[in-house]
């Protein structure tokens, strides 16, 4: 019944919609067709002024010219001089209201600016004839004004194209009027139209209500039919508490039967129904109608989820809980049983945490306490070369260079291993950081290395704009630092090294950055061992080194929450290509140390 009243009230509603559309709309419609048509006579009496006024600037100019010549001729009469007084005063209030006349029309602007040239030019010719004698005019004055007459042209001109938009205009309102006419007619017999449509929208509610009566109670059973299928226990309470109905999943779960309908709902399932707490809550339900979503139940050594809502009856007999009450212990258990996973595995990840921290404190610890003892060593070494002085041999001189130079590939090892375990333990300053200021910099430096390591060798540098984002910036310039020296140092050998830097978007909005060079490249089959920390694949003859520089580039981009990778081949070269998370993916960043 509720459904076929709202129906009829929709009905109605769009029925007088339908009436205000076919009656307010031709009446708009017929208005703007008439403003248009009176705005397009407008235009043809703005176009009749325009060559009224143009007809009256040439007569002036003709009245002027012509008195000109008389007077140049010898004929100096009031007459002739009325005429130049009439001319001297009309012409300019005649092209003055031409001009804002036609200001809205920039091609007649240009017509009439050349006008008013070709006036002002001719009016400058009988100023001069005037000021002179009676008779006395120059012969080329006067031929100039008999012969150079173009004004002719441009007054046709202008008038010609007002005539063309009259004739447009003109048309234009014609046209318009013929469609208010259309649109007078077309109202109408839509309105005719409109009234059948109103018969027979009655007559097929009339049908259509009867059906709808048929269908709610075909849509009561189904709707029976359903509930008593559904797997999941359900059922309605009345106001009261008290069983209105019941499914036979409920009936299996709570052990009832059909005499369960008119029962309190505690009298069923033990407590479960019993307690304060969810009688409150079922209250709640019917009387204020809040809903009630997955409330845990345990009674009996068994876990119910809870969910209610109030629903009206279709009948108007007020209204009444919807109720579901789903077994989940097993689903509990398995939770608790995941709980304690996650326990004993977060044990496990701050066992492991601990002793990374005490490796590194350990490695720091070392590293340190190493520095003074080399130190002591290579400066020794110096010192006991000063001292042998000529007793020197060749041997001697051999001990004492190799002792200096292990001392100070192990202070460069010491160094590097020292810059490693800050990576990983110093807290990180997120801030924007323009990765192209950053290359820019870089490359800088080992421009200026190279100058003055390999005086003749060139670097060629292709680098794409660079985007900014958000990280640690001395921990970033570290990650270019070490790759582009490394570009560098293994391309060496070609003339010119060329190293090249792109960067693109990914898909999920991630940064991609490469690094690639003309080196002498290396054999994927050992990649895995390039990210390790003191793993090279070329010996310390070939090529100086500590290992450690890619090993710290991949713990700042881990850091940053990105990966590194590399593609390579003997003799081709080398590419790197690393990645880091959009801006939006600041909680894969680690920024604790």
């Amino acid at each position: 019944m509720h459904s076929i009243t709202r129906h009829a009230w929709l009905l109605g509603v769009l029925l007088v919609a339908a009436i205000l559309l076919i009656v307010v709309g031709p009446l708009l419609v017929v208005r703007s067709a008439h403003d248009q048509a009176e705005q397009a006579a407008q235009r043809v009496i703005h176009t009749s002024e325009v060559k009224a006024t143009v007809q009256s600037l040439m007569y002036d100019l003709r009245n002027r010219e012509s008195a000109t010549l008389a007077y140049a001729v010898g004929h100096d009469t009031t007459a002739i001089r009325e005429r130049l007084e009439e001319s001297r005063r009309e012409i300019p209030l005649n092209l003055a209201k031409v001009k804002e006349l036609t200001r809205d029309n920039p091609e007649q602007q240009v017509r009439v600016g050349q006008l008013e040239a070709m006036i002002n030019q001719r009016g400058q010719i009988s100023a001069d004839i005037l000021a002179r004698p009676p008779g006395q005019a120059g012969e080329y004055q006067v031929e100039w004004l008999l012969d150079r007459n173009p004004l002719r042209v441009i007054g046709k001109q202008i008038a010609d194209t007002e005539e063309a938009l009259l004739a447009q205009r003109t048309a234009q309102a014609a046209v318009l009027d013929q469609r208010s006419d259309t649109v007078t007619w077309a109202a109408a017999a839509a309105q005719l139209l409109l009234l059948a449509g109103i018969a027979l929208l009655l007559r097929w509610q009339l049908a259509s209500r009867r059906s709808a009566e048929a269908a709610a109670a075909r849509s009561s059973a189904r709707a029976q039919a359903v509930l008593q299928t559904v797997r999941e226990p359900v059922v309605l309470l009345d106001e009261q508490l008290r069983v209105a109905m019941h499914n036979p999943a409920f009936a299996e779960v709570f052990e009832v039967g059909d005499d369960a309908v008119g029962r309190d709902i505690a009298e069923i399932g033990g407590d479960t129904w019993a307690t304060a707490e969810i009688r409150q809550r079922l209250g709640d339900v019917l009387a204020r109608g809040r809903e009630l979503w997955d409330h845990e139940v345990a009674s009996g050594g068994r876990v119910l989820l809870v969910n209610a809502r109030r629903m009206e009856l279709p009948d108007g007999d007020g209204s009444v809980a919807l109720v579901t009450a789903n077994d989940v212990s097993a689903q509990k258990a398995a939770e608790q049983r995941v709980r304690e996973l996650n326990r004993q595995l977060q044990g496990k990840v701050d066992q492991v945490t601990d002793v990374n921290r005490e490796l590194e404190a350990f490695s720091y610890s070392v590293s340190h306490d190493l520095r003074a003892p080399l130190r002591h060593i290579g400066g020794f070494a110096d010192k006991l070369g000063r001292h042998l002085g000529d007793r020197n041999d060749e041997k001697s001189l051999h001990y004492i260079s190799v002792i200096t130079t292990s001392a100070r590939r192990m202070s460069r090892l010491i160094d590097d291993l020292l810059v490693y375990s800050r990576l990983g333990r110093s807290a990180m300053r997120l801030q924007p950081v323009d990765m192209q200021s950053v290359v820019d910099e870089t490359r800088a430096l080992l421009d200026a290395n190279n100058a003055n390591d390999h005086p003749g060798h060139r670097i060629e540098w292709r680098i794409q704009p660079l985007p900014i984002l958000v990280g640690d910036e001395n921990m970033l310039r570290q990650v270019w630092l070490n790759l582009l020296s490394n570009a560098v140092k293994y391309s060496a050998r070609s003339e010119p090294s060329v190293v090249e830097v792109g960067y693109r978007r990914l898909d999920d909005g991630d940064y991609e950055f490469t690094v690639a060079d003309n080196g002498v490249g290396f054999d994927m089959a050992y990649a895995g061992k390039l990210f390790g920390v003191f793993q090279r694949l070329h010996g310390v003859s070939e090529f100086e080194g500590t290992g450690i520089g890619l090993a710290s580039v991949r713990r700042v981009l881990a850091r940053h929450g990105g990966a590194i990778r590399a593609e390579s081949a003997p003799g081709e070269g080398a590419r790197f290509i690393f990645t880091l998370p959009a801006p939006g993916d600041s909680n894969q960043l680690d920024p604790t140390p």
